[in-house]
Formats: C-alpha cells, sequence, structure tokens
C-alpha cells in the first residue's frame, strides 16, 4: 500500500524547509510554485522528510535498463491537476506517466519525453539519438519513465503510440517474446531489444496503459512532445545501438 504523504521537504524554493500541509498561503505548494529550479519531496514521515532535506540531491538508484537518461528536472505539478481527462482514467493512487516519441525523419535524428508524477513530485525526462526511427522512441520513452521508478508501483501511462498501447494491451508484445520474437505472419518483430526492456518493465510494474490522441490540447502530452522534438534537434547526439545494430528493424 502507497504511503501517505504527510511532509513536505522544500530543498530549493522561497523558504526552505519542512512543511505538514501542501495547499494554502503557508503550505509547500506556496514555497515552489513558479520558482525556477525548485526541489522539493513529500514524505510520510518527519524523520525522512529532515533526512531527505540534509542531502537533496542523493536519490535511491532507479531500476536499470540499457539506455542512459540523459535529462531530468523536477517541476511543479500543477498544470496535471487542471487536466479534466486524468481523473476519469486513474486510479486511486497510480504514479502517473506521460511519453512521447519524435523523429526528425523517419528514420532520422529522435527524441523522446517523459513527464513523471507522484502526489507532489513532478519529474521530467528526455533525450535523444542521432539515427533511429518514431516508434523507436515511443517505446523509449515509456522504458524511461517506468524505469526511473525506485520501487514497484502501480502507474497509469498514458501515450498517443497506438503502435506501442495495441501490442501491449492486445497481447501481442508478449505473443512476439513467446515465439522468439517471431510474428504469426513469420516475419521478425521490430524493436525486440526495446520491447523486451518493456516487458521486463511489465513485470515489475503494474501499469495501466491509456491511449490519449496526440497534437489534441492534452497539456502534459503537448509537454512530452516538446521535449522529445527539443531532444531530437540537440547536437553531438549518441547512437541508438539497437537502431544501428539492426537496420531491418527501421520503423
Amino acid at each position: 500500500m502507497k504511503k501517505t504523504k504527510k511532509f513536505y521537504a522544500v530543498a530549493r524554493g522561497r523558504n526552505p524547509g519542512i512543511y505538514t500541509q501542501w495547499f494554502g498561503e503557508t503550505g509547500a505548494e506556496a514555497q515552489v510554485k513558479g520558482f525556477v529550479g525548485a526541489r522539493f519531496k513529500g514524505f510520510a514521515t518527519l524523520d525522512e522528510a529532515r533526512q531527505w532535506l540534509d542531502k537533496p540531491g542523493i536519490e535511491p538508484a532507479p531500476i536499470q535498463v540499457d539506455l542512459p537518461i540523459e535529462t531530468s528536472r523536477p517541476l511543479h505539478p500543477e498544470p496535471v491537476k487542471k487536466n479534466r481527462s486524468r481523473s476519469k482514467t486513474v486510479r486511486p493512487g497510480d504514479i502517473i506517466i506521460y511519453t512521447d516519441g519524435a523523429c526528425t525523419d523517419n528514420p532520422g535524428p529522435g527524441g523522446y519525453g517523459a513527464v513523471i508524477i507522484d502526489d507532489s513530485t513532478r519529474i521530467e525526462l528526455s533525450g535523444g539519438y542521432r539515427m533511429t526511427t518514431n516508434n523507436r522512441m515511443e517505446l523509449t520513452a515509456i522504458i524511461k519513465g517506468l524505469a526511473s521508478l525506485e520501487t514497484p508501483s502501480r502507474v497509469t501511462l498514458y501515450s498517443d503510440s497506438k503502435y506501442v498501447v495495441d501490442a501491449v494491451t492486445k497481447g501481442w508484445a508478449k505473443k512476439w517474446r513467446s515465439r522468439d520474437w517471431i510474428k504469426y505472419d513469420g516475419k521478425p518483430a521490430k524493436n525486440p531489444d526495446l520491447w523486451a526492456s518493456l516487458l521486463d518493465l511489465l513485470d515489475i510494474h503494474d501499469v495501466t496503459f491509456v491511449w490519449v490522441r496526440g497534437h489534441a490540447g492534452n497539456i502534459e502530452n503537448e509537454r512530452c512532445d516538446q521535449l522529445a522534438v527539443a531532444a531530437a534537434h540537440q547536437t553531438d547526439l549518441p547512437p541508438d545501438p539497437g537502431y544501428e545494430q539492426g537496420l531491418d528493424n527501421r520503423l
């Protein structure tokens, strides 16, 4: 069962310290809302909050997969609270993850973006590769988001990729794995390296996938798209090993 957050430690904000409420003029929200570079986190006990406040830059290591997390940035979660679709689909107590991938061409330089929201904590992840595909970036965004979770968690994950959502919810990906990444038509499944990583993470976390229409005004989906596009346009991007070692799996 997920612990209730009763204490909020603000390491970087208008008035750093520990707060016993989130909302209100004297709550933690007022200390971090609109504060550039705010650093804060919620805790179940006062001791946990104090320990983190002493060393706010030290976090438990995330579950590792063979893909580096290039950038992360904690932000205030206010925009998500204004997203009306969230309350209709998310289960109480779930961590919320939004993801998106982008490619300047397909194949071509690509990037991914993810937003992870857990109560009052909000983190953005993004990164890119010099040559990859749109579908690989959609998968990578989801992998990055789930891999960032410190413990097995219940998650509601929003993606605008039918390719990914259908393959997971309809059981296609698991069938590909059971057939050694061969589809029913006898052709090899594309992107088996990423599907293997994602299915391993789905064995750890309880994830509900929700498809959202891209570029339709969903605040966090739009933010993920911005992160992914910006990452794809960075210079000196690293290689995507799975793509460059398997050029027959381009799409």
